[in-house]
């Protein structure tokens, strides 16, 4: 189906881009893989080299191009190349993104500045390069990695500026769908459910995979949207969603533990504990305990701690007591707003293997 079709997909060196970028491959469609790494990374996974020969590899056509989205010129560039390469651009898939899970006074301005220059400027400017070519094709799709825009102030207090961020890709999708309504399809995709890549490592740290999907079924769900007719567009898709709705039973082929607990990802509200909820509300007769791991020896207790805390974690008494007994992660907790950091956040992650070796003990 995309045979032929040359797609410019940002971010495709890795994770969700090359696995968008390796099933188009298989149709024998031309890939632009616009990303950053050239050289290898010390801890990242593959460069835009490595990328091109497996989507050679795959039965694509590969054209690997330096790109920081950060910069308008390389964009620019990139895109020039593209058309010269292959004689045009089909499809834009604006997956390169920045993630920085931080409170307002805790986000450097840097990381405030890398987020809106990647995910907002970057999905801008690269679909304005790319946008006269894509009014030349006969099937145009531009693809955002970004999720439906829900105004519930729990996807904004713990991560403002990200939040901002990520919504800032989607109204780009509101408005370039009404702007190119009947030339270009432009919507959004995002997962049910936390995805394996090397971003959901360095945030939740060993043995999270086991409550991830594979990049799979991102692949899968955007080669849905990316063949259906250009009067498609405008809409905000759930991975999960579109595939049931595409005949798709089985789910546990896309699971990397099948059977286990998956989390579900940010911006899609889960169900809630109305009476947790109470309980914060009204008070429910909680205090400060710490968890002292830096004095020697070790300590716990309730009240103000010894030494000066790295990280301090708030949530109701009620979670508190299902999190230390197993029955909620603290991963799933912090993502669903039932927990809030401050401070150091390589340190709070910690937590879950802690907790679950004092459980298993």
């Amino acid at each position: 189906k995309l045979a032929g079709c040359t797609l410019f997909i940002t971010g495709a060196s890795r994770g969700i881009g090359k696995a968008i970028a390796l099933k188009a491959a298989k149709d024998g469609a031309n890939i632009v893989i616009a990303a950053k790494t050239a050289e290898p990374h010390p801890t990242l996974p593959g460069t835009i080299y490595t990328a091109a020969e497996e989507i050679e590899a795959a039965g694509g056509k590969a054209l690997p191009c330096i790109v920081n989205v950060r910069e308008e010129q390389q964009i620019i560039n990139a895109v020039e190349k593209a058309v010269k390469t292959f004689g045009g651009i089909d499809i834009l898939v604006n997956n390169a993104s920045a993630i920085s899970l931080t409170g307002t006074l805790e986000t450097a301005t840097k990381k405030v500045n890398l987020m809106m220059d990647v995910n907002v400027r970057g999905t801008y400017l690269t679909s304005k390069a790319c946008l006269p070519h894509l009014r030349k094709s006969k099937n145009a799709h531009i693809l955002n990695l970004s999720p439906p825009m829900n105004l519930n102030p729990m996807w904004f207090k713990n991560h403002c500026a990200y939040t901002i961020s990520k919504y800032g890709m989607s109204m780009c999708v509101l408005g370039m769908a009404e702007e190119f309504r009947g030339e270009v399809a432009v919507n959004a995709l995002w997962p049910k459910t936390a995805i394996h890549t090397a971003a959901m490592d360095m945030l939740g740290g060993v043995g999270i995979e086991k409550q991830c999907r594979k990049t799979d079924i991102l692949a899968d769900a955007a080669y849905c949207i990316l063949t259906k007719p250009k009067t498609f567009t405008g809409n905000f898709v759930i991975d999960e969603v579109l595939l049931r709705e595409e005949g798709v039973k089985d789910f546990d082929v896309y699971a990397i533990a099948p059977g286990h607990n998956l989390m579900p990802d940010f911006f899609l509200d889960v169900e809630i504990d109305t009476t947790a909820m109470k309980q914060e509300r009204y008070g429910d007769g909680g205090g400060t305990w710490y968890i002292d791991l830096k004095t020697k020896g070790g300590s716990a207790g309730f009240g103000k701690p010894p030494v000066t805390a790295d990280v301090v974690m708030s949530m109701s008494s009620a979670d508190f007591v299902k999190m230390f007994t197993g029955k909620l992660k603290p991963t799933l907790a912090f993502m669903s707003g039932k927990l809030t950091i401050k401070g150091n956040m390589a340190l709070a992650i910690k937590l879950e293997k802690m907790l679950s070796q004092l459980n298993s003990k």
